[in-house]
């Protein structure tokens, strides 16, 4: 399939840099023709003084420069980082199981955001953008938890869950924003930009 419902993308080649298989699905299903790229070990700090809500968008920038080497005259790199924010806190990738269980206690019967930083980057040009979801929670009871964690092991999810998994589908009493935002990546938008690039 070609990118033909973008006509002045056919001159480039996309390069993905995310091995995040719901965000290959997701650009995937626009029609778009992309190729997956992603380095290792790429630095995801960012400084204490950044407001919260630009994090998302921040981190997406700084992964980007690590794929300066490929850019070349006709290459556009995307780039993306998701994060949940809940009391005023950042809830990244859970390292244990404790600490999904933690998250996932935090979120419960609570709204939480969603963030999602997209920078999209040639050799000539880059814009960054990021897109925010408002998710509402159910209350959660401890077996709930447990199951979920027990079955679907969400370590490698921002806030320790996927919306298109179990917990979406018993948990989540509303969304407000961009769906897809939260399973990964904001591609109504990022569809857009790229029209625009």
């Amino acid at each position: 399939m070609s990118n033909t419902q973008i006509p002045n993308l056919n001159k480039y080649k996309i390069i993905l840099a995310s091995k995040s298989p719901r965000r290959q699905d997701l650009l995937k299903e626009t029609g778009i023709q992309f190729e997956v790229f992603v380095k290792d070990n790429i630095d995801e700090s960012y400084p204490n003084n950044i407001p919260i809500n630009k994090v998302a968008e921040y981190l997406s920038q700084k992964k980007s420069e690590a794929y300066n080497n490929l850019l070349s005259k006709n290459t556009i790199i995307i780039t993306a980082d998701t994060i949940v924010i809940a009391e005023n806190q950042i809830l990244g990738k859970p390292s244990s199981y404790s600490h999904a269980y933690n998250m996932l206690k935090l979120l419960s019967g609570k709204m939480h955001n969603v963030i999602t930083g997209v920078t999209i980057k040639s050799s000539s040009k880059k814009i960054s953008f990021s897109a925010v979801t408002h998710v509402w929670f159910n209350k959660l009871n401890d077996y709930e938890i447990e199951y979920y964690l027990n079955n679907h092991k969400p370590y490698d999810k921002a806030g320790a869950y996927g919306i298109q998994e179990w917990i979406g589908h018993i948990a989540i009493k509303k969304v407000e924003g961009s769906y897809f935002n939260v399973v990964g990546l904001p591609v109504q938008k990022l569809y857009s930009e790229l029209k625009k690039f």
